[in-house]
């Protein structure tokens, strides 16, 4: 049975392709009103102040405020406009039916709610157990957090360092152009520069912890800030960034 087993792993990996899961940090638009004229004037604004953050970002379009009553519109315009801003609209959520049926037709892609299950093959089905048989034990549930992961090395531009389930350690600096992103805090002990996102799953009691703030962008479960918007109280500074009343602060340590 092993030798079958190993074989058939073998053809898998010298087939043409193979089927695998994956989870990735992506961009939700919140879209509240579509017919706005100044929709696209304020999100060219946002796009200005951190181009190489947003430039090719694959972005998730959240429907979810709209409502039967919404006036309609043109989503396919509103995918190519933001194409135009260098955003790449992949999917959406929520949205009466007509939106959802004009995503679809726009080619977007229906997301869930929260983080993507892994694609796994069907299991095949439970053995019935035996008379008299002791009861097989459920595996343990998977812990909510594991243990932090930790990064010596410093990280370089175009680099990507995802924490999944945990908090993010970084005992170096982290370069222009990289990216380090956590399901928890994030802790970096030297020069922060490039991007950080903490609580990229939703948890907002993450946090950012840095020995010098220089990042282009920083963000906790969802909400962010670019280098533009940072004060001199804070910039090159040791700093920590949390969310309080729904906003984004940065306080010196």
């Amino acid at each position: 049975m092993a030798a079958v087993s190993s074989a058939r792993q073998g053809a898998d990996r010298d087939g043409p392709f193979q089927l695998r899961g994956n989870s990735f940090t992506m961009m939700v638009l919140k879209v509240n009103d579509p017919a706005s004229p100044d929709f696209f004037t304020q999100l060219a604004v946002k796009v200005r102040q951190a181009p190489n953050f947003f430039r090719n970002a694959p972005v998730v379009l959240d429907f979810e405020e709209l409502t039967e009553d919404t006036p309609r519109f043109d989503i396919a315009a509103l995918v190519t406009n933001l194409r135009a801003l260098y955003l790449l609209p992949v999917g959406f959520r929520g949205g009466p039916r007509a939106v959802h049926e004009g995503a679809l037709a726009a080619g977007l892609t229906p997301m869930p709610a929260g983080r993507a299950a892994k694609l796994e093959s069907a299991a095949p089905p439970a053995a019935e157990p035996q008379a008299g048989a002791a009861p097989i034990p459920a595996p343990p549930p998977e812990p909510v957090y594991r243990p932090a992961l930790l990064v010596t090395e410093p990280v370089r531009s175009g680099q990507q360092i995802y924490a999944e389930k945990t908090d993010l350690v970084i005992t170096a600096p982290v370069s222009p152009g990289a990216e380090v992103v956590a399901d928890g805090n994030i802790h970096v002990y030297g020069a922060l520069r490039g991007r950080a996102l903490a609580g990229v799953s939703g948890d907002t009691n993450a946090r950012i912890f840095c020995h010098s703030l220089e990042a282009e962008v920083v963000s906790v479960a969802g909400l962010y800030r670019v280098s533009e918007d940072f004060g001199n109280d804070v910039l090159k500074k040791p700093v920590q960034i949390f969310l309080r009343d729904g906003y984004l602060h940065m306080e010196p340590q």
